[in-house]
């Protein structure tokens, strides 16, 4: 049985991996550092709810933003 990713999904998907590269290269982190540091600090949640209005922002101010979300919840980069 093959199943089949709907274009919601696939732009979600999309979205969530370039976001994550581009919070990574702005802090200096690898990938994997930047995906546990956003899912400690909720700013994997944020991106999941918001993923809707932060994909057509500036990727700097969504960059932005995710970070603002991370300070609140205890981030300290």
């Amino acid at each position: 049985m093959v199943t089949t990713i709907n274009s919601d999904m696939d732009n979600r998907l999309s979205f969530v991996t370039f976001i994550i590269e581009k919070f990574a290269s702005s802090f200096k982190m690898d990938r994997q550092e930047a995906y546990f540091y956003l899912k400690k600090y909720g700013g994997l949640d944020y991106i999941f709810d918001c993923w809707q209005g932060l994909h057509v922002d500036n990727p700097y101010w969504a960059v932005r933003d995710i970070y603002k979300v991370c300070y609140k919840n205890g981030g300290m980069r």
